[in-house]
């Protein structure tokens, strides 16, 4: 019986739209993921730079962009949270039965970029409805290591069989699976959060 819920945030309440981000930087001469900038990012979002030092560090691969067009560059991934959704999730926590989680991998520009949209009001609505809001950056780790699993169920004390966890990441879902927590992989485009009563 399924007692608790992690949801992540990106593509599950806001949409994002992924490549938006590579696109904007390829006037200045973005191509492709390497292997450096991969692990600088995953390095952010696991809080372990600084957001000046993590603007520094891309300024060096991107010496012709100004920090105002990185930041810009960087936030183009964010997208829309419809209120539909937030409605759900508020509904979700009134009616009691579930207790809620988030769990994101995200980073401190991004959150305060999602902030300034949504507005205090409606983003302290949104993080309310969350028992723990639980951020990678501020946690030092990242989905989809088994360790960021481990350190929630244990920090809130969940039973991994009682739990559910949903993210549209696969290799995300996969590793929860693995550690025998149930899991909805939801398909963006096709599935929508607020059908989740029909996954429990």
């Amino acid at each position: 019986m399924i007692k608790n819920i992690i949801f992540d945030f990106g593509d599950i309440f806001i949409d994002l739209d992924k490549p938006a981000t590579g696109k904007a930087m390829e006037k200045f001469g973005f191509e492709h993921l390497t292997l450096e900038l991969d692990i600088l990012f995953k390095e952010y979002e696991k809080g372990s730079i600084s957001s000046p030092q993590f603007l520094e560090k891309v300024s060096h691969h991107f010496p012709r962009a100004s920090e105002k067009e990185l930041i810009d560059a960087w936030n183009a991934i964010l997208k829309n949270f419809p209120d539909s959704r937030l409605e759900f999730v508020e509904n979700l926590a009134k009616e009691g039965d579930y207790r809620l989680f988030l769990l994101s991998n995200t980073n401190d520009i991004h959150i305060e970029y999602v902030k300034q949209e949504m507005g205090d009001e409606k983003f302290n609505r949104f993080k309310s409805a969350f028992e723990t809001f639980h951020l990678s950056y501020e946690m030092g780790m990242r989905k989809p290591d088994a360790e960021i699993f481990e350190f929630v169920l244990k920090a809130d004390n969940l039973v991994a069989s009682e739990t559910l966890f949903i993210d549209d990441t696969k290799e995300n879902t996969d590793t929860a699976s693995i550690l025998g927590i149930n899991v909805w992989n939801l398909q963006v485009g096709k599935e929508d959060i607020t059908q989740l009563k029909s996954h429990l």
